[in-house]
């Protein structure tokens, strides 16, 4: 084996090996098949990297499809983010597919399986239906309606097409093995009876296929070559292909279904169900609160399409569900924004340094670089004056040999300025340090190249002018839940790990700089994080979400727990 052989995942191996029993490769086609009834999260991230990959790796065209079949639940706004969140994350469909494209198709397939005999319409209750399946164990029962006519099936079945009857008076089921020790197998329902407005057929239909029937005819109508899901529908594979089996013509592709694991990440759910019920009790404010595992989400919050492409290739396509640790995605997301994101300095719980023995009346405007990273972002000038703000915790009065901050007597470096000293602090009633008054080195300037400028300072402070600074508001964004897999606990309901701290909002100066920053601009505040332009922001209100620290944080805390 070759290291490219050993560079494969098992589903790359399935199509090696089918390209080399004789698949011709211009045959090759991949869809990724959403349903329109929620917002992508970062487990779909990683079946669209996936199939979109697939497409680039074998110069394939990769549909998008969406299966749209229970008009309760699917809406035209779940459409438009879907095809906003795929093309964010970089990738181009073949075509654009619905569903229902396909209703008319499938429902002359339903009329000709009725015809011969392998299919009828059901009158039983729902309970009925459910209790006479049987169980893994036991055989279910036949339907007492499992051997109506062929004629009195199609009457029934032209119908309920018609909206002759109401919702759950009748089904069509597909006649298969009611003794099948795969319980799918055991008179599947393909259509059931919706009089519900379809957000693209609108009333035209009042019957809706069954994701089942739906799912694998569609691939096989779009010539889809290999249809891969996820390991909930292993079991559901032999049904796809006994469908398959019904309409196939051996002088087309016959789509494969097969499987891979889900990639759980930790401190969240990605059941669109438990996604809804935040956004509809209030727990986060909608589907791209920076919050929320969604692609919108953390979008919003300021990931980049490249990170989370970096970290499905990371994570990588397997057999077996496992959970992985949302720090992993935040490196990749880090990483990233390293090399990407100019610097700028804000400052987020701040209080006033006074220079004393710098003019009143003078201001001057220092250069400093933008991106280290990246030289040919180049420079940008910011304002230096007598009265600036810095972090609260990077001064105090006493400290020991190992704060490299501001202390009284010692000195430190204002990033990109000057060296100053701590000689004095005032307080309120409280105790509370409201003010720092220091001295500066006049000769120190950062650049400049004299003697003093050169001095060896431990600390250095980002800053940044009173006079100068924008007030603007800062997100700060924790975990949404304490308990790393909140939606495992069986004596427990997820909506119990909640973290109440998941966001906090306060308000914070930045550089004046940032004033022409537009909505998603993406930003490093100097020795604070990641930041980002939010979509609640204007002119006269920056708004700022943290997207993440420098160093994972967590995991500190998690070890001294």
């Amino acid at each position: 084996m070759n290291e490219g052989e050993k560079s494969l995942n098992f589903i790359e191996h399935i199509i090696e090996e089918d390209l080399k029993n004789g698949f011709s490769k211009e045959d090759l086609r991949f869809r990724f098949p959403p349903e329109p009834n929620g917002y992508l999260h970062i487990g779909h991230a990683s079946s669209i990297c996936l199939n979109f990959g697939l497409g680039l790796r074998y110069n394939a065209p990769v549909n998008l499809r969406f299966d749209d079949t229970n008009p309760a639940k699917e809406e035209q706004e779940y459409v438009d983010a879907i095809k906003k969140d795929v093309s964010w994350l970089g990738y181009k469909w073949e075509h654009e597919c619905f569903a229902s494209d396909y209703f008319q198709k499938l429902y002359d397939w339903a009329i000709f399986l009725i015809k011969e005999n392998k299919a009828y319409v059901d009158s039983q209750t729902s309970e009925a239906m459910a209790e006479q399946k049987g169980t893994p164990t036991t055989p279910g029962v036949a339907s007492p309606f499992r051997n109506r006519s062929v004629e009195e099936n199609l009457d029934l079945f032209q119908r309920m097409k018609n909206g002759e009857f109401k919702e759950g008076e009748h089904v069509l089921r597909a006649k298969i093995d009611m003794s099948s020790s795969n319980m799918l197998m055991r008179d599947p329902i393909m259509y059931r009876i919706l009089h519900k407005a379809h957000h693209r057929t609108n009333t035209d239909w009042c019957i809706y296929p069954m994701y089942d029937w739906t799912h694998g005819e569609s691939d096989y109508l779009e010539q889809v070559s290999h249809s891969f899901c996820t390991l909930e529908f292993a079991m559901h594979r032999e049904l796809y292909d006994w469908f398959l089996d019904q309409v196939y013509d051996e002088s087309k592709t016959r789509p494969k279904q097969r499987e891979f694991a889900r990639r759980n990440l930790s401190h969240t759910v990605v059941s669109k169900r438990k996604l809804l019920k935040l956004v509809e009790e209030g727990v986060v404010k909608s589907w791209d609160d920076p919050r929320m595992p969604t692609i919108s989400g953390m979008r919003r919050r300021g990931y980049t399409p490249e990170s989370i492409r970096n970290f499905a290739d990371t994570i990588g396509i397997a057999k077996r569900e496992n959970l992985i640790d949302v720090s992993l995605l935040e490196f990749h997301v880090r990483e990233h924004l390293n090399k990407i994101a100019p610097r700028v300095m804000g400052v987020l719980d701040p209080v006033k340094v006074v220079i004393t023995n710098y003019p009143e009346d003078q201001e001057e405007w220092l250069e400093v670089e933008n991106n280290p990273e990246d030289p040919a972002t180049g420079n940008r000038q910011i304002p230096f004056s007598r009265e600036i703000y810095i972090e609260k915790e990077d001064f105090r009065e006493e400290a020991n040999k190992k704060f490299f901050r501001l202390k009284l007597g010692k000195e430190v470096r204002l990033k990109g300025a000057y060296i100053i000293k701590a000689e004095s602090c005032t307080k309120d009633t409280d105790g509370n340090i409201i003010e720092i008054q220091c001295t500066y080195d006049t000769l120190s300037k950062s650049g400049s190249g004299t003697e003093e400028s050169l001095r060896k300072i431990k600390g250095t402070l980002h800053w940044v002018s009173v006079k100068h600074a924008i007030e603007s508001e800062i997100r700060l964004y924790d975990r949404l839940f304490t308990d790393e897999s909140p939606d495992t606990h069986k004596d427990k309901d997820f909506m119990e790990f909640i973290n109440p701290d998941s966001l906090q909002v306060i308000k914070g100066f930045v550089e004046p700089s940032l004033k022409e920053a537009k909505i998603g601009d993406l930003f490093q505040f100097q020795r604070m994080g990641y930041f980002n332009i939010d979509t609640d922001s204007t002119p006269e209100n920056l708004v700022f979400n943290k997207t993440v620290g420098l160093r994972d944080s967590w995991a500190k805390i998690q070890q001294k727990s």
